[in-house]
């Protein structure tokens, strides 16, 4: 690999990180040694790469720095192609045609045209009789609401059949083969609680931002459960 083609993949390795990454770290992940890596972070910062951090802490790229997406490997593409069509499998319409959009931008923006790569890829997601439902029309209202920080009221089921009216501080949506799960604050146990969007009578968002950041219930509900916190 050219020294120019390496700087490019060590920016679009740092691009992927929210946090200050180490330079064994970054080593690692590009295969070579941490010498090489401190040595390119000086000659990107000498060419007015916005980098921030320093040796022993981690380095990170300056939050609104725009990189020109670079060319994909093989995996690269069968990962975004196959993730692109389970999203379209999960039953929310919105989401659905996000993911056709978002496709349809990254081929545009690569050097290459990969419109053609894209739709032979021979990756697939089956439709399962369980994956679509009546359920599905909540999935959006929830999703929603998750993203604007809302208390939702809802009228739910437990697995008895026991009928139940909440009110809830959505923070996270689980996807898993053909169910749904959100995890919430809820009001009424004022605990956390997960509900299975299938047992989800009628949802209707209050369109008040609950008194909390989510950022912050999503930490807690992780320390309590042991989970570890995405990258």
């Amino acid at each position: 690999m050219s020294r120019t083609g390496r700087l490019f993949m060590l920016m679009d390795a740092m691009r992927g990180y929210r946090r200050p990454v180490t330079a064994a770290r970054l080593a690692e992940q590009l295969g070579v040694s941490e010498r090489t890596i401190y040595r390119d972070i000086q000659t990107l910062a000498g060419l007015g790469a916005p980098l921030e951090g320093e040796a022993g802490v981690g380095y990170m790229l300056k939050a609104g720095f725009f990189l020109p997406p670079l060319m994909f490997g093989p995996d690269e593409l069968e990962a975004l192609v196959l993730g692109a069509r389970w999203v379209r499998r999960q039953g929310d319409e919105a989401l659905a045609a996000a993911a056709s959009n978002a496709l349809a931008k990254i081929a545009a923006a690569t050097p290459k045209d990969l419109r053609d790569d894209m739709a032979e890829t021979s990756l697939w997601v089956p439709i399962g009789q369980d994956q679509q439902d009546a359920s599905d029309i909540h999935v959006r209202p929830v999703r929603e609401a998750i993203r604007y920080q809302h208390r939702l009221r809802m009228s739910y089921r437990d697995e008895h059949g026991a009928p139940s009216d909440r009110v809830v501080w959505p923070f996270a949506l689980a996807y898993f083969e053909g169910k749904r799960l959100l995890a919430a604050w809820c009001e009424m146990r004022m605990a956390f609680r997960h509900f299975r969007i299938d047992r989800i009578a009628a949802v209707e968002s209050l369109r008040q931002r609950y008194p909390a950041r989510r950022h912050d219930l999503l930490k807690t509900w992780r320390q309590e459960h042991n989970l570890r916190e995405d990258s």
